[in-house]
């Protein structure tokens, strides 16, 4: 038997005061995309906004359904539009702000599960990490260097 050990390091900031000026703009794309989110059932709004590397920002909010799986997240919302928009354009970055509407989320909400295959999906297509900062409405903002450090053990087409 033999121990794997997994390292993830997230870098954390106080504010989105204390991001550099273009990933504070990102983020701001993200809140407010985020007001455009259709959370009816969940109450929870989300926003995603994408850099790309030719200089355009890519944004999606959750779009839920009735019907619950049929829903959307934000991530997933903005990243499939870039690669429908723009298909031979990288992701660079990703900034992420998630709130319930019935309180003030002031902790780091990351993508959910499916998001972070999806992130993977195209960080492995695109051979180039994506940075990804997140946050609540307010407070501390976590940014990671790469997917790998919220899905450390990945799946990819090498696989099928």
């Amino acid at each position: 038997m033999k121990e794997i050990k997994i390292d993830t390091k997230i870098l954390v900031f106080n504010s989105v005061e204390e991001l550099f000026k273009e990933d504070q703009d990102l983020m701001k794309k993200a809140v407010e995309v985020r007001k455009n989110a259709y959370a009816p059932y969940s109450k929870f709004k989300v926003g995603a906004a994408l850099l790309l590397d030719n200089g355009e920002i890519v944004v999606g909010s959750n779009q839920e359904n009735a019907a619950y799986p049929s829903g959307l997240c934000a991530e997933r919302v903005a990243i499939f539009q870039a690669g429908a928009v723009y298909p031979d354009a990288k992701i660079v970055k990703m900034a992420i702000t998630a709130g319930a509407t019935e309180n003030i989320t002031t902790k780091p909400i990351p993508p959910c599960g499916a998001c972070r295959q999806s992130i993977f999906e195209y960080e492995f297509r695109q051979d180039l990490s994506i940075e990804i900062y997140f946050m609540g409405e307010t407070g501390e903002v976590y940014k990671s260097d790469s997917i790998q450090n919220l899905l450390p053990l990945t799946f990819d087409k090498n696989y099928l």
